[in-house]
């Protein structure tokens, strides 16, 4: 049964530090000549516009520490309550749920409102769609029981039959045993792809991580790279290029990333 209607409050969340091992500050580089954040940032406007009436208010929460990025987006126009990283949050092995926890507390302080789910947009997967959004709401919408729904791609690999592991004993083993013996008898594996991510409140409110009920959409096979070494900048740069140019869905993420100023329309903060 869904549960979200046009009186619904949804809460989108960037959380972006402003260090990287990985990609020295890859959440702020210049990505197919503009900001990274522009392509996230201009996929919830496109979304937002388009389906405002049927899933209610939308307000976008940005929690950083990168004062370069607070001027990027700035520089898109696009309304958004800024809340600061608190030092506890800013380190390497601190859970994402977690910063967005905070995020969802302070946004609902601030803006005197209850958000019904939070939908978490990674700047580092960049290769997305408005339908991707949707999706990943749909599955959370339609399902009851669960707690969060996420993007997932199709798996090249799976832990049953061709993903291995160092055991104990020093020599490496597939990562579950069984006594398959070809990979179509394994169960259908996804790789999860860090793109976009719906929480449900109470989920999102709660101190506990796991056990959580999960549910998934399935994104193009191709969205399962995501920015964490500069080899990825640059093959995710040559993929987005070909995308935006064959895919129409993506296409349109570029052309408003790349409207002068963000021609997105005034935000419902």
């Amino acid at each position: 049964m869904n549960w979200l209607n046009k009186e619904s409050n949804i809460l989108f969340t960037i959380c972006a530090r402003a260090g990287s091992k990985g990609v020295k500050g890859k959440n702020t580089k210049i990505f197919c000549e503009r900001p990274l954040a522009a392509y996230t940032v201009a996929a919830y406007e496109l979304f937002r516009q388009r389906f405002q009436t049927e899933y209610g208010s939308m307000a976008l929460a940005v929690n950083t520490d990168s004062e370069l990025l607070r001027q990027q987006l700035d520089g898109l126009r696009t309304e958004y309550l800024y809340v600061p990283r608190i030092e506890e949050l800013a380190g390497d092995v601190v859970s994402k749920k977690d910063v967005i926890r905070d995020t969802l507390i302070k946004s609902e302080a601030e803006k005197n409102r209850i958000f019904d789910v939070v939908i978490d947009l990674d700047l580092t997967s960049p290769l997305r769609t408005v339908d991707d959004i949707k999706g990943t709401l749909e599955a959370l919408n339609q399902d009851e029981g669960a707690d969060i729904a996420y993007s997932v791609t199709s798996s090249r690999r799976s832990p049953y039959f061709n993903m291995v592991a160092k055991g104990e004993d020093g020599y490496y083993h597939t990562v579950t045993q069984t006594g398959f013996t070809t990979r179509q008898q394994c169960p259908l594996c996804y790789d999860m792809n860090a793109s976009i991510y719906a929480y449900r409140r109470a989920y999102t409110l709660a101190d506990h991580v796991l056990p959580r009920r999960e549910t998934v959409w399935q994104m193009k096979d191709t969205g399962v790279l995501d920015i964490d070494s500069e080899e990825d900048f640059e093959l995710m740069e040559v993929l987005a290029k070909y995308f935006y140019q064959k895919y129409p869905a993506y296409g349109e993420i570029e052309a408003a990333a790349s409207a002068p100023g963000g021609q997105y329309g005034g935000n419902m903060l």
